[in-house]
Formats: C-alpha cells, structure tokens, sequence
C-alpha cells in the first residue's frame, strides 16, 4: 500500500477560498505546473521563496509514494515591462542595456537560475519547458481561441476578447474581480487603440522593426503574449486538466486568470482543479523593491556579502527558516530571524546526528507511533510545515532526555523515531545535514587554505566558474570565504 492511500491531504484552493480534499484525476498520479522565471536578471528573493515551497509540495507528494510530473517553465520570451501589452520585452531590454543578444541574456540567467537552486538543493522538476521552444503549440492554441470566437485580430496583432468571454463564462473567477469594476477602474491609455477594450489583453503582438525576438505567424512576425506561453506548455504536458497549478501570488491577477479565460476559450473547460498560490517575502519589514534599494538576492544572502545581515548563512538554514512560516503567509526576511532559524536548524542537526549512538531499552516512554502521525497530520493540512517543524522539535527534545537517561525507548520504536526524523526533515523539507564546522582544528583550516589557494589560481587564470564553484560548494557547506584587501578569509556558519 502506498502512503497516499492512508494520508489524505487538504489543499487551499485559492479557486474556492477554502481548503479541499486533495484527489488527484488519476489515481497514484499528480500532474503540477509552477510559473517559472522570466530570465532577464539575477533570480529574485522572493520568487525562490515561491519555488522552494513547491518544491517542498513536490517532495511531499513524492514521499506518499504520488508519481508526480512537475512542469516549471522559463520564460525566455514575450513578456514585457511591467506586464504590459505594449512596450518593451524584458530580455530585450536587457540585452539592449549590456549590447548583447536576447538569448545570451536568457542563457547567463537560466545559470543563474539554476546555479542558485541547486546549491539551496532543489529537487528538478520533471520537465522544464521554455516559451520560445513552444512558439508552434502557441500559435495553435491561438488559431483555436480564434476560431471559438474569442480573439480578433487587429494589424496583425491578436487579442483575447474578455468582454465576449464573459458573456457566457466568468472572468474574474480566480481572482474574485468582476468585470464591470475593472471597466470602471480603468483609464483609457495611449496605445490601447488597436483593443476594443482596455481590459482585453495580446495573444500575439507584432513585432515593431527594432523588436530582436520575432517568429512567423498567420498573423504577423512577433512573439506570444505572456499569458499564452503557460498555458500552451502546462496543457500540452499535463493535459487539458490537470491537478495542481502554483505560483506566487502576485501571478493570481491578472496572469493565472487569463490562463484559465484561454483554456475555457479554447478547450471549453477549466483547465486546473487546485490553484495554489505563495505569499510574498518581505525584508526587514518593508516589501522588497529593487527602486528603493531594499533588497537582497539570494547569492548575497549566501555569501554574506551584502547591506542587510550580520553574516552569511547556510543553504539548508535559509530553507529551515522559509519552512518556519506557512507557504500561505507573508514572510519577513529578517536578520534577527535567521539567526533563532540558525540555532533552530543545528539543534535539530545535533538532535538528528545523535540518534545512531542512542542505546535502546526494554520499554518506551514515548509514544512514537502517534508522533509520527502527528507529522503526516501537520503536512496533511495543506502543507502546514511549521507544525511539522515543532513536532520534529519535541522529537529532539526526546533524543536527548534518552541520551541523558531520562526517558527510553525500544529498538523498534527507536528505529522508527530515526528513520520518520531522516524522511521529514531531509526528503521533505529538503535540509543537508551540514555539522558545524570547528575553526580550531589543524585539519579544517588546512583543507581550507588549500581550497582558497586553488580559489586564488583560477582566478588568476581567469576560471572564474572553478572559483565560483569553489566558493559556492564551500559556502553550502557552512564556510563562508571573506575576500579582503589582505586576502581571503574564512568563517563558518
């Protein structure tokens, strides 16, 4: 028997407002689309706070035994500033500012991107799509929304008709907007003139001659609009329905209900039974704003090099702490927090590291059966993994009342207290068990210095992948490289 067949799991459905049963179409099988990067910069704190509570989702259902496809995209195309339907591609841009090409932009922050989760130990999702690799599937789904009478095309550029739409469907049904009051909210813009209505929004656009990043359509030379590309790569990989759709919750309006207004336009059905939406990352009180300065990517945070916390801190301290606050709530992003979420992360460390020298006894004083279902409890209710991490809490403070002689358990109960400790905290959250490392030792500071040496030689060299590298793994490993005048030092974590 499978896990999932005893452990049932609710999920908010951001689509009801309330929290459902979670049953998969198909039984055994989970079909999950998360929103990914738009790769024009450095990826953003908070959106790795959105893919790190996915990625535990993914984990999770993993653990239950689930088959799980998880398609996370790149967006690599089509979507312009400030989410617009005019003006510029973000890439484009980008590549217009350093005097590069489009997708030299796309692939030094598709690195980045994929640089900066696997060294916070990210699982891959199953497929990774990109937009300009589904120009023909958009083009299709275009031609379909067309025909169903539900887009027009304007000097070769398309437009999605929100007005007929919702005549006979609901537009709004996500985000819980109501038309008329987007039509009364609305100013009319320059650069509208080709849309019937301001609240319409582009399929397709034709590309403006200067526009780099165009493909041939039945239209038009121009690119997909934003909203279309996830939805052309979510159905042609999961289905016309699926089970879970993810994403932060900036992307609730108007991204993800424009992706359910295509999918009804042009398949005649909802395309996602359970919509499930990360709150934002907040740093040191204030949202994080790139034009006021406040803000922190996350090899700053990684490496310590930056304005706002006292040091750097580990990868699995920066999952511990994410993990300390419900996907749903508004995270705070704080030093004074990291620090507690630190000590927290080792105690359970140490907790962990002295389950194998623990001696069993004839007798138990702990009920480790229901702690173990009290785990599942907290995971089962939409992922609720704070609960779990004050129960992984309670398990530690058993381990060390066994080790000091003050409470017992049998072999059987003990193996099960291990191995339920191991699977939560390190298949589920995802933590690595990293031991603090000693600054006093010979052999510490020796292998170091040989690894700042080497640092120091292929940056000479210009390799500057080898001495990332060598910064990075050893910063995961909880050993923090201080570049300075006198030269490089070191610290730990």
């Amino acid at each position: 028997m499978h896990l999932y067949q005893e452990q049932k799991i609710q999920i908010y459905n951001t689509l009801s407002g309330k929290k459902e049963a979670f049953k998969p179409i198909v039984d055994g099988y989970v079909g999950m689309y998360v929103c990914g990067p738009t790769v024009y910069s450095n990826v953003h704190l908070g959106n790795v706070r959105t893919f790190m509570s996915f990625d535990m989702v993914f984990r999770y259902l993993k653990h239950l035994g689930y088959k799980v496809r998880y398609v996370r995209n790149i967006t690599d195309a089509g979507h312009l500033e400030n989410d617009a339907d005019a003006g510029e591609d973000k890439i484009t841009k980008k590549a217009r500012l350093e005097a590069i090409e489009p997708m030299e932009v796309v692939q030094r922050y598709t690195v980045d991107f994929h640089n900066i989760l696997n060294t916070l130990n990210f699982l891959p999702p199953s497929i990774e799509p990109t937009a300009t690799g589904h120009i023909i599937e958009q083009i299709e789904l275009i031609k379909k929304i067309i025909d169903n009478g539900f887009a027009y095309v304007v000097n070769g550029s398309v437009y999605f008709d929100v007005h007929k739409f919702n005549e006979t469907n609901d537009y709004g049904i996500l985000s819980k907007r109501k038309l008329e009051d987007l039509i009364h909210n609305t100013r009319t813009l320059d650069g509208q003139s080709d849309k019937k209505n301001p609240q319409d929004f582009a399929l397709w656009k034709k590309a403006e001659p200067q526009h780099i990043m165009r493909w041939p359509s039945p239209w038009s030379d121009g690119f997909p609009g934003w909203h279309l590309e996830c939805t052309a790569m979510s159905t042609k990989y999961l289905g016309d329905n699926f089970d879970i759709h993810g994403g932060g919750m900036d992307l609730k309006f108007p991204h993800h209900e424009c992706e359910i207004a295509q999918s009804e336009a042009a398949i005649g059905q909802a395309p996602v039974n359970y919509w499930m939406h990360a709150n934002m990352l907040n740093l040191n009180g204030q949202r994080m704003s790139k034009s006021t300065g406040n803000t922190v990517n996350p090899d700053e945070l990684l490496s310590g090099n930056n304005a706002f916390f006292s040091k750097a801190y580990a990868p699995s301290v920066i999952r511990f702490f994410n993990a300390q606050s419900s996907y749903r709530s508004i995270l705070d992003l704080t030093d004074d927090g990291l620090l507690a979420s630190e000590k927290g992360f080792y105690r359970l460390m140490d907790a962990i590291n002295l389950l194998d020298d623990l001696k069993p006894e004839s007798s138990s004083t702990f009920n480790v059966t229901d702690w173990k279902q009290k785990c599942y409890d907290a995971m089962n209710d939409d992922f609720n993994s704070p609960i779990l991490i004050a129960h992984l809490f309670e398990a530690a403070k058993q381990v060390n009342q066994i080790k000091d002689g003050k409470a017992s358990l049998t072999s059987e109960d003990l193996e099960l207290l291990k191995n339920t400790m191991n699977a939560f905290t390190f298949d589920v959250l995802g933590l690595v068990n990293v031991l603090k490392a000693d600054t006093g030792t010979d052999k510490l500071s020796g292998a170091v210095e040989l690894l700042i040496q080497l640092r120091q030689d292929a940056r000479a060299n210009k390799d500057f992948a080898l001495s990332d590298k060598i910064r990075d793994d050893l910063a995961s490993a909880g050993i923090q490289l201080n570049d300075g005048k006198d030269g490089t030092t070191f610290t730990t974590n």
